[in-house]
Formats: C-alpha cells, structure tokens, sequence
C-alpha cells in the first residue's frame, strides 16, 4: 500500500512537469464557497520577466540557490517567532498544487516529503511557471493572468515592473489587499520588492529561471 501511494505521488509530480494544473484543492474549495473563480494558465513565455524576479525577490530571494528548503530562512524565522516559517516557492507550489491548506501536522509532513521530489523532478522554472498560474491574488483570482487582468486590466505578459511588484507584495495572503490601490503598507512593500528585483537579475539569483 506504501509502495502504491509512493507510485501515485510520483506520478502526479511527474504530471505536473509537462501539464497544467487542471485545478487544485484550495481552486476547488473556493468554486464550492464562490460559485466561481478567474483563472486562466498562460505559459511560461507569456509572463513578463519582471513578474517572475519580483515573486522571488518578494517570497524566496534564495530561490535558485536552494533544493526547496531555505534552511537560513528557516532558522531566522524561528528565531524571530515567525508563522511564516520560511516558507519557499517551491513549498508554497506543492502546497498550493497538491495538497489542503492549513497549520497541520500531517500537510507539513506531506509537504516536507513532496518538495523535495517537485525539486529533483522539475527544473526552477517550471516551478515557478506553476507557482504564478495557481496563485492566489484576491478572493477567487487565481494565477498572475486573471490577477493581471483583474487589477490592471491587461495580460501578464504587459505588466510593468511597477503592477509586477505591487502584485508580488499581496503575496502570498492576498485578501484585504488591492494591488491597484495600494495601501501604504503594500506600496512601500513593492518599493521593495522592485529594488529586490534588480539586485537579484544583477547578482545571479535570478539566472535558474532566466534565459
């Protein structure tokens, strides 16, 4: 039985390398609460660049130097008393992909056990490709192609750095936060998150992912 279940969680990783997400359990979950949720995948060639870095500067800086888990992340955040954790992009796709939301145990153990796989199985830019397409940006938007067109009105491959970094700063808990009109609080967040997103292209941090 072990063996079966070890077979049918690598199988649906390998899946998730070559197809989209045809939803997920939190999608799901939101389609019975709403009726109804703006998703729409776009293909890697179709997000700007910008978008990408500034998801990484803003939620795993660390991104292309680590194998799923920041471990320094991860001591800095106990050390400061974090919820968060240090949560990767990586842990946050497999979570958002394939498993529930929530603090519990038995999710933390799946997720533990399933990144690494995502991680030897996937390239970091598939990762992160699978990472902007089932996000979440509001309630019921979903992926960074209705969350584009849902704040800005335009595609994701038409974003600027400037909408790039405001919608990286309502990540990765978006709710009660506009990125079109930005509270101070998120805009001096995406402030941030844009200067991350040049130094992270200038010192390599973002070479995994970019041509």
């Amino acid at each position: 039985m072990c063996v079966l279940a070890v077979l049918l969680v690598v199988l649906a990783v390998l899946a998730y390398r070559v197809m989209p997400p045809p939803t997920t359990p939190y999608i799901l979950s939101e389609v019975r609460r709403l009726g109804e949720v703006e998703r729409q995948w776009v293909p890697w060639a179709e997000i700007a660049p910008v978008m990408a870095r500034s998801a990484v500067a803003a939620e795993d800086a660390n991104f292309c130097l680590h194998w799923g888990f920041d471990m320094a992340a991860i001591r800095a955040a106990l050390d400061d008393g974090s919820a968060r954790g240090g949560s990767t992009i990586s842990q946050q796709t497999v979570k958002n992909a394939y498993l529930w939301h929530g603090r519990s145990w038995a999710r933390k153990a799946l997720e533990a056990l399933i990144t690494p796989l995502v991680e030897t199985l996937w390239p970091k830019r598939r990762i992160l490709e699978v990472y902007l397409n089932i996000a979440e940006f509001d309630a019921g938007v979903f992926g960074v192609e209705a969350a584009a067109k849902h704040y800005f009105g335009k595609s994701a491959a038409q974003l600027s750095g400037r909408e790039a970094a405001r919608l990286a700063a309502i990540l990765p808990n978006p709710k009660g936060r506009d990125a079109a009109s930005p509270s101070a609080r998120v805009a001096k967040r995406a402030a941030a998150i844009a200067d991350g997103a040049a130094t992270i292209r200038a010192d390599g941090r973002a070479d995994c992912f970019e041509d």
